[in-house]
Order: structure tokens, then C-alpha cells, then sequence
């Protein structure tokens, strides 16, 4: 009976962290039951939750705290980068709306500088897509006495006279104060050598056109020779 005891208080000592366990109170019988029912299971549960340590409730407030303070984080991420979201649709809208414009421009200006750099003759860009959403420009042409065909069916100098056309419409278009043109020139025979020469004369009043050339005609329209 006094093993039993000694073994009693010391596990009201552990369990509880009574030092007198006289100053429990007498339960009644009734009682007795369902507290040794709790007690199994809050031993239960402390079994699950394996050893815990006497500053687990320290351990909890600390991780709790870095729980809201990343949670605020988070917030603020998933704000910005709705934000981010919403720039990302509107410059896109913007870009989209900016580049047809410009497109319907250069594409009317290309049209007719063809026409002239040709002599006759018709020419269109034409927009373009593929499979996986990726836009494109093709150049459809029809030199004078030729059918309309696309730009990889044209000759070598007929590819660098309407190359050189989308150049001259896109300056015309949106000019830039500078320009540096590497033998551009160089596959065009004599006749449109001369309308090249005087696109660019046209065109000099506003860009300032430096032209690396071995072509007598081109050369004839220079203002100053290196």
C-alpha cells in the first residue's frame, strides 16, 4: 500500500506538477471514471506529439508570429503581382493597338515606294501567325511583268530593291536623324540605281544618309565623298 502510494504521488508530482498532492480535492466516485478516461487520452495525445518541451508555448507565439509576418508578405507579393498583371495587359493592349497602327502606316508608305522603285508593279505586307501565337511579317510583290508571288520567289536584285523599299517606307514613316546603308545598292541594275538615288535625295532633307557604295550612280547623288 505505501509502494502504491509513494508511486500515486509521484505521478501527480509528474502529471501535474503538484508538489503536495494532498491538495487535490477528494473526487467522488461518480467522478473517478471519466477522469481516468481524460487522463488516457491526454497521455494519448501527448504520445502522438512525442516529447514536448517546457517551451513549446514560447516555440508556438514565435512561429506564429513568423507566420503572420510572412502571410503579410505573401499579401503584399500577390498585390504587387496582380499590379504587375494588370501593367502587363494594358502595355500589351497598348503595344498591340501602337504596332497596327504604325504597320497600316509603313505597309501604304511600302506600297507606293515600291511602285516607284520598280517602275510599275504592286506590293503588300501581310500579317501573319503561327501555331504557337508567334507573329509575322510576309512581303507578297509583283514586279512589273511578273505575277504576284511571295519575296523568297524574286530575284536577287528584285529581294534588295524591295528591301530596300520597306527601308525607305519605314523611314518615311518614322524617320531617324542617321542612317548608314552597306552596299545596298550593289545588286540593282542602272534604272533603279537612279530612283534609289533620288528616294534617298528626297528622303536626306530630314535623315542624314551615309551610303557605303561601289555604284558610279549612287555615288553621282553624294554631297560629300570619303
Amino acid at each position: 500500500a505505501q509502494d502504491e502510494q509513494v508511486f500515486l504521488t509521484e505521478r501527480i508530482r509528474n502529471d501535474l506538477g503538484l508538489d503536495d498532492p494532498t491538495a487535490l480535492p477528494t473526487p467522488d466516485e461518480s467522478d473517478a471514471a471519466p477522469d481516468e478516461q481524460e487522463i488516457n487520452r491526454l497521455r494519448e495525445r501527448l504520445r502522438r506529439m512525442s516529447v514536448v518541451s517546457d517551451d513549446v508555448v514560447e516555440q508556438y507565439d514565435t512561429e506564429s508570429e513568423r507566420l503572420r509576418h510572412l502571410q503579410h508578405q505573401l499579401d503584399d507579393l500577390d498585390q504587387a503581382a496582380a499590379g504587375l498583371r494588370r501593367v502587363l495587359t494594358d502595355l500589351n493592349a497598348r503595344m498591340a493597338e501602337q504596332f497596327n497602327a504604325t504597320f497600316h502606316d509603313v505597309a501604304v508608305a511600302f506600297e507606293r515606294t515600291f511602285t516607284r522603285l520598280f517602275g510599275g508593279g504592286t506590293a503588300r505586307l501581310v500579317l501573319s501567325g503561327s501555331e504557337d501565337g508567334a507573329a509575322g511579317i510576309d512581303i507578297v510583290a509583283q514586279p512589273p511583268g511578273k505575277r504576284l508571288q511571295n519575296l523568297t520567289a524574286l530575284s536577287g536584285g528584285e529581294r534588295a530593291l524591295t528591301a530596300v523599299a520597306l527601308l525607305i517606307a519605314i523611314q518615311r514613316v518614322n524617320p531617324s536623324p542617321f542612317c548608314l546603308l552597306d552596299e545596298v545598292d550593289a545588286a540593282l541594275d542602272e534604272s533603279n540605281v537612279v530612283r534609289f538615288r533620288d528616294e534617298l535625295r528626297e528622303l536626306s532633307s530630314g535623315t542624314q544618309y551615309v551610303v557605303i557604295t561601289h555604284n558610279r550612280g549612287t555615288i553621282e547623288g553624294a554631297d560629300t565623298l570619303y
